[in-house]
């Protein structure tokens, strides 16, 4: 394990990336998820955006997105006009040509993560371990060792 250069709070091991959403930078304005942790498979970042504030109407050529709503309460506009609430724990899901714009509509900073990428999902292709019989477990079925979360 060692922390990131460029991200002292990221740490990285063999083949993973651990860190905080405060570890990727401060202030308003984009924390690079994806650069920060070393993501290859999709795009993806966080997006601090303080009250009142909003973004401008955009759209992409070929990426679909997700956002979550992480903290805040934010309003979601598209081009067809529609406008939509999602507050903390909201899911929107936007095709790539699909014109939207976000605004911040709460009292506080709003911190929403948005997830891009394209040609499609790949399936479930989770496994268990060579030994193990099952993914999920109690925690008293893990032998008394808990990881502290970050």
């Amino acid at each position: 394990m060692e922390a990131s250069s460029e991200y002292p709070g990221v740490t990285k091991g063999d083949g993973y990336a651990v860190g905080n959403l405060d570890d990727l930078g401060d202030g308003p304005g984009f924390r690079k998820i994806r650069k920060g942790l070393g993501v290859t498979a999709f795009g993806v970042n966080a997006i601090v955006l303080p009250p009142g504030i909003e973004t401008g109407f955009h759209y992409h050529d070929t990426q679909e997105e997700l956002y979550f709503v992480h903290r805040g309460a934010i309003e979601m506009e598209f081009g067809d006009g529609a406008v939509l609430a999602l507050g903390e724990g909201g899911l929107a899901r936007v095709d790539a040509a699909t014109v939207r714009k976000i605004r911040n509509v709460g009292e506080v900073d709003a911190v929403y993560v948005c997830a891009g990428g394209k040609d499609g999902y790949v399936g479930r292709d989770g496994r268990v371990r060579e030994g193990e019989e099952q993914r999920v477990k109690a925690v008293h079925d893990l032998g008394g060792s808990s990881a502290q979360a970050q």
